[in-house]
């Protein structure tokens, strides 16, 4: 499953983060490319996303946080793409992301989905 995000929404993120758990959790192979402001989702520090809910709020509700779901995204296999130009929009280093994070552009996102179909967040 391809999954790509283009804005900076928590809600989306946490959203796309939920899908790919669960694409995962049926043993099919997802990649997530965060496009434009979307890579704050794959930052270390991913406060910069709009209209957060916090993880402590959610686990209070019995619904798992977004640290908690890239954790589980990560050792599930998850391979997570961070776009070269969204980099520089948001002003992050790639230090700045968690561990795994390629950084690709939309060409090679684009090269290795082939014909398959991308879900759009």
């Amino acid at each position: 499953m391809y999954l790509t995000l283009a804005d900076d929404s928590w809600q989306r993120a946490h959203y796309a983060l939920v899908i790919a758990a669960g694409a995962l959790s049926l043993g099919r192979d997802v990649v997530l490319f965060a496009g434009g402001r979307s890579v704050h989702a794959l930052a270390k520090d991913w406060s910069a996303l709009n209209d957060i809910t916090s993880d402590i709020e959610l686990s209070e509700r019995g619904i798992a946080g977004f640290d908690d779901l890239r954790r589980a995204l990560q050792e599930l296999g998850c391979r997570f793409f961070a776009c070269e130009a969204g980099m520089k929009m948001a002003r992050l280093a790639p230090d700045n992301l968690i561990d795994g994070v390629e950084i690709r552009g939309i060409v090679s996102f684009l090269e290795l989905v082939g014909q398959e179909k991308i879900v759009a967040i």
